[in-house]
């Protein structure tokens, strides 16, 4: 597919490698015509503090059921955690993914092949605190063969959507930021994938990502708008974007937010990720999907909903990954009318 990023994760410490890096992976997983069952995994190591961490985030139609996991890295083999295990069979075209038995209740047996060339860019943020976020960030469109397992029912999942997002370096992202947006729309013949964050004041901080296309063609992402519908709890219901490329094409994408679910605390998400916990520790919940549990009751407001996309007739699905500040002095503001 694409040559050049060296997808391996990167296992070993060495004498010049900051406390704070982490080399994740994460791959979303859900029909290519619905919402549900939808899954969000990943993993990631942190040599210098010896730590291997993952999770598994499955919605279902009435709740989401969450498990995370960590135990020190030397005494794994490098490409498992738990009962997740991963293998890079062919650099930036095919990963396997194996899910055991668990408490989700969730098995899964995977090869995720790309379907499109990967966007790959670099995240800078000097951060209000003083320190600086620094790492490579890369997404890339796919589908599955393999199945799925849930509660004992096999599901052949051939041809489902999912896409995966790498990241490799240093994030210490804190304080500032008002909305945050990590699109992921797959469409037939293309998907839609940009990270945008901007201030409390609307003012942008960053914007990156492309249409990438199953052609191979990569088509950089120049400007997003978006006018976004939250609940009072900052839960996303829908919204439109409105993307211009570097080619100049315009796209005007709606989305329908509804299915609920993908609160990315579940995940441990909110500053969890690389603390030492030892060996073998677990940790499992469910969050109902009843309206008390939500962007502003969970530790972080971090939400990858499994949308229904529409974009020149055709329907679309994928992840709409989003969080509002929960600070006094921050109010949603649409870019686009």
């Amino acid at each position: 597919m694409t040559d050049g990023f060296h997808d391996a994760l990167v296992t070993r410490a060495t004498s010049d490698m900051p406390e704070k890096f982490f080399d994740r992976f994460m791959f979303n997983l859900h029909p290519d015509g619905g919402t549900a069952p939808s899954v969000v995994l990943g993993a990631g190591v942190y040599p210098p503090r010896n730590v291997v961490d993952g999770f598994v985030v499955l919605t279902t139609a009435s709740e989401q059921r969450n498990l995370r996991v960590s135990t020190e890295h030397d005494a794994t083999d490098a490409a498992s955690v738990g009962p997740l295990r991963w293998e890079t069979v062919e650099d930036n075209t095919t990963w396997r993914i194996q899910l055991g038995e668990n408490k989700t209740g969730l098995e899964l047996d995977l090869l995720w092949h790309a379907r499109a060339p990967y966007w790959l860019g670099s995240v800078d943020v000097a951060n209000t605190d003083g320190n600086v976020t620094s790492f490579d960030h890369l997404f890339q469109p796919g589908r599955y063969e393999g199945t799925l397992t849930l509660d004992g029912t096999t599901t052949d999942v051939t041809g489902w959507y999912g896409l995966r997002d790498r990241s490799r370096g240093v994030r210490t992202m804190s304080g500032g930021q008002g909305l945050h947006i990590w699109y992921q729309a797959q469409f037939p013949d293309r998907t839609f994938g940009f990270l945008l964050v901007e201030n409390r004041h609307g003012g942008r901080i960053l914007l990156e990502g492309a249409v990438m296309h199953d052609d191979g063609r990569l088509d950089d992402i120049t400007d997003v708008r978006h006018n976004l519908a939250f609940t009072a709890g900052n839960d996303l219901i829908s919204g439109t974007v409105a993307i211009v490329t570097a080619a100049g094409a315009t796209y005007r994408v709606d989305a329908d937010a509804s299915a609920g679910g993908g609160y990315m605390a579940g995940g441990g998400y909110g500053g969890h990720h690389g603390k030492v916990r030892g060996r073998d520790f677990e940790e499992f919940d469910v969050y109902p999907l009843d309206g008390t549990v939500g962007p502003t009751t969970l530790d972080s407001a971090l939400t990858d909903r499994c949308c229904v996309f529409a974009w020149n007739g055709q329907a679309g699905y994928g992840i709409f990954e989003f969080a509002l500040s929960r600070s006094s002095s921050y109010a949603y503001r649409p870019s686009l009318t």
